[in-house]
């Protein structure tokens, strides 16, 4: 559990910390997620050891701001997972893992520390990519020897190569079924 999960806070300690994620997404949405953390918090209005206090890393900060976000993507990708095959949902999280990293410039290059921070929405994120690799792999679709700090790597990988890209869409799709197509039992080495 990170400082930013309790649950026990005092009202005014409440205030701050949802200043701090108000004005954190804000500012890294417009400028990325290298600004600052002086300049989050001035933006929330609160001094920088008032934000420390909650989130003691822009890694714990960047978690938390984009927890909410990280579990809907969970959600949805074991909606997914019901409905087709092991394989193509693979491919779809790392994907969609993908796009959701590039969101904030600059948040591909944590996105490794960010998922190990245990908020609600890392946890799941790497839960349910955990699970749909094993699937893949228990079904003989994916290679064995594939991890899923592979995933992650690929998912940064990915990330920092189309974040200036203007067809990142484009770029996203092709890279992560080269990816892809690359782990499939039978795929040349």
């Amino acid at each position: 559990m990170t400082l930013a999960d309790d649950t026990h806070l005092r009202a005014d300690a409440q205030q701050n910390r949802d200043k701090i994620l108000a004005a954190a997404e804000e500012i890294f949405l417009d400028r990325g997620a290298m600004v600052s953390m002086n300049e989050v918090a001035r933006h929330a209005g609160v001094g920088i050891g008032t934000l420390y206090r909650r989130f003691p890393t822009r890694e714990d900060l960047l978690a938390e701001a984009y927890s909410a976000r990280f579990v809907a993507f969970a959600e949805e990708m074991q909606a997914r997972a019901r409905q087709a095959d092991a394989v193509s949902v693979l491919r779809s999280y790392l994907e969609q893992l993908v796009r959701h990293t590039i969101v904030y410039r600059g948040f591909a290059a944590t996105l490794g520390i960010v998922l190990k921070t245990g908020t609600r929405g890392c946890i799941a994120t790497t839960n349910v990519g955990q699970q749909l690799l094993q699937s893949a792999q228990d079904s003989g679709c994916v290679r064995a020897d594939v991890t899923f700090d592979d995933l992650v790597c690929v998912a940064m990988a990915i990330s920092l190569s189309v974040e200036q890209n203007e067809n990142a869409h484009s770029r996203i799709t092709h890279l992560v079924c080269v990816f892809t197509n690359g782990i499939v039992v039978g795929s040349p080495v």
